[in-house]
């Protein structure tokens, strides 16, 4: 490979990606460990508040975060690799843009017809099947999930207009 298809391939270094990724984790940490000590992190008298052992958890992942932060920063050697090409990140973001829109639906129209769009989408898009093998396959597994959450154990899940029109 030439290093201009190098050049045009780049993305993002994997050390960026390190600092990066450590840094959201000490967000997710710092916030678990707020929340934790706002509802009691201390020991009581009867043991531990609530927040006791997310608390810890979260400085352990704090702590863990902020070494790889100083590793990536203060290394002499650091990790200056392509993290991903483009045509591993076009592959990512042909899955990830349509679960960001999958889960945007399930707010709007409920879980069930949702799954419906994003399992027949996926079978059409990515799979190719004919429409005679999407139909069942995107109609059985909510119609399955739905019997099972809902009838069989009683766990109400988020639902949209239709099932609301239907009763449920």
């Amino acid at each position: 490979m030439s290093s201009e298809t190098e050049k045009s391939e780049h993305t993002v270094t994997t050390r960026t990606m390190d600092v990066v990724v450590a840094l959201l984790f000490m967000g997710v940490a710092a916030l678990v460990m707020a929340d934790s000590w706002r509802v009691g992190a201390r020991w009581a008298s009867d043991g531990p508040q609530a927040g006791y052992f997310p608390f810890y958890v979260g400085l352990i992942m704090f702590v863990a975060s902020l070494g790889t932060l100083v590793q990536n920063l203060v290394t002499k050697t650091p990790n200056l690799t392509n993290f991903v090409d483009r045509e591993q990140l076009g592959s990512v973001l042909k899955v990830l843009v349509p679960t960001i829109v999958y889960v945007v639906l399930i707010e709007v129209i409920g879980i069930y017809v949702a799954s419906m769009i994003f399992i027949a989408f996926f079978m059409a898009w990515l799979g190719k099947y004919k429409w005679q093998v999407i139909a069942p396959v995107a109609v059985g597994v909510p119609l399955v999930l739905f019997v099972m959450f809902e009838i069989w154990f009683l766990v109400p899940l988020p639902k949209g207009p239709i099932e609301t029109a239907l009763g449920y």
